[in-house]
């Protein structure tokens, strides 16, 4: 009895053992398993890594190998010499030649033949002017919009397959960035001068007088870049190439001080011109003041944001929803606005006959009014 309960004993012993065996072998296989499972994890993100290290470094290289310098030949590509007669004479430093030549700058900014520049450089709408491309070639042209308080004009030509220029977002500009002009200084013989400089300030205010009137320009991108005559009309670019801004003036009691319109306005503009071959200038029918010129107005009037109307033309959309001389309008749809431009880059987006939403303050309240876009 008791041989047969030690012989039971050393069986049950023995089939722990296997048991814990077994058990071993188990835990070996699963811990080999998984070990492989995020080795090949691993191995797949590193993998995955090095794809996107390699994609970084090839990108580098493409960028570092673009050099300014072939960004701005690039871009004179596309700069033009705007001029009110066509025969420029042999040389600009005869007596009297610039003012004869009346020469300034323009971008091609579409490649069938639409050319942005400054309305003093080319004239009013409808009048005509001549275009001279990078290859000496001169055409007739035709201006097709004008803005006198933009100071910009839209010229068009005959011509197709033209090199546009790459339109950027004078929205995103900051002060200190580099920016270079391009432009023809006095003359041809300075054709597609480029200087450079740094963007000094964004939404200047300017107030002068021309031809005995007074002229509020508003929303100005403010640069030290050298802008002298005949660079009026070319462009401000960004160190990508992208045109922010027209040069359109400079302040001749100090040194570097210059002014670009911002480019954003005239997009929409542009792009309907280039796509439909037509653009119905919409318009609401006031003129007002943002918070940077209401000072040269009333100095008791204080704004935070917004355009104050200062007058609603008769039988206008506006005048037709109610809005009278002192109400601010705040919105314009889902558009914040603080100046006019902004109004104006918005509504060049729409065509006559859209109805648009307008929120603004009268007093201590906050109204809105649909409003049907008129046409200028």
């Amino acid at each position: 009895m008791q041989k047969y309960r030690r012989i039971k004993r050393k069986k049950n012993i023995g089939k722990k053992i296997f048991t814990i065996f077994i058990v071993l072998i188990a835990l070996i296989l699963v811990v080999s398993l998984l070990r492989l499972y995020l080795r090949t994890d691993v191995e797949k993100i590193n993998e995955d890594i090095k794809v996107e290290r390699t994609s970084q470094t090839v990108q580098n290289v493409v960028n570092q190998d673009t050099t300014i310098e072939d960004i701005i030949e690039e871009v004179n590509h596309s700069v033009v010499g705007i001029s009110k007669i066509k025969e420029i004479g042999s040389s600009i430093f005869a007596e009297d030649g610039i003012e004869k030549l009346g020469l300034g700058t323009g971008i091609i900014a579409s490649s069938n033949g639409y050319i942005i520049t400054n309305k003093h450089v080319s004239g009013d709408k409808y009048s005509s002017c001549y275009v001279t491309l990078e290859n000496g070639n001169t055409y007739d042209a035709k201006v097709v919009w004008a803005d006198a308080t933009l100071d910009l004009s839209i010229v068009k030509i005959n011509l197709g397959g033209l090199k546009a220029v790459k339109l950027g977002d004078s929205t995103s500009v900051k002060a200190g960035q580099t920016v270079y002009a391009i432009g023809n200084p006095i003359g041809y013989e300075f054709e597609r001068t480029v200087t450079s400089g740094i963007i000094s300030a964004k939404s200047r205010t300017l107030k002068f007088t021309e031809n005995g009137e007074e002229v509020l320009m508003t929303d100005l991108i403010q640069t030290d870049a050298t802008i002298n005559p005949g660079n009026s009309g070319g462009p401000l670019i960004n160190i990508n190439g992208e045109v922010i801004g027209i040069n359109s003036l400079k302040i001749d009691t100090a040194e570097g001080i210059g002014f670009a319109v911002p480019i954003n306005v005239v997009k929409p503009i542009i792009e309907k011109y280039s796509t439909t071959g037509n653009f119905e200038e919409p318009s609401i029918g006031v003129s007002g003041y943002d918070k940077n010129i209401i000072d040269y107005i009333d100095k008791t009037l204080k704004l935070d944001s917004g355009v104050y109307i200062e007058q609603v033309s008769l039988n206008s959309p506006a005048a037709n929803c109610g809005l009278v001389k002192g109400d601010i309008i705040l919105k314009i749809d889902d558009k914040l606005i603080y100046t006019m431009n902004d109004i104006k880059e918005y509504i060049y987006t729409k065509n006559p006959g859209d109805i648009i939403k307008i929120e603004y303050r009268r007093g201590n309240e906050t109204n809105t009014v649909n409003l049907t876009l008129g046409k200028r």
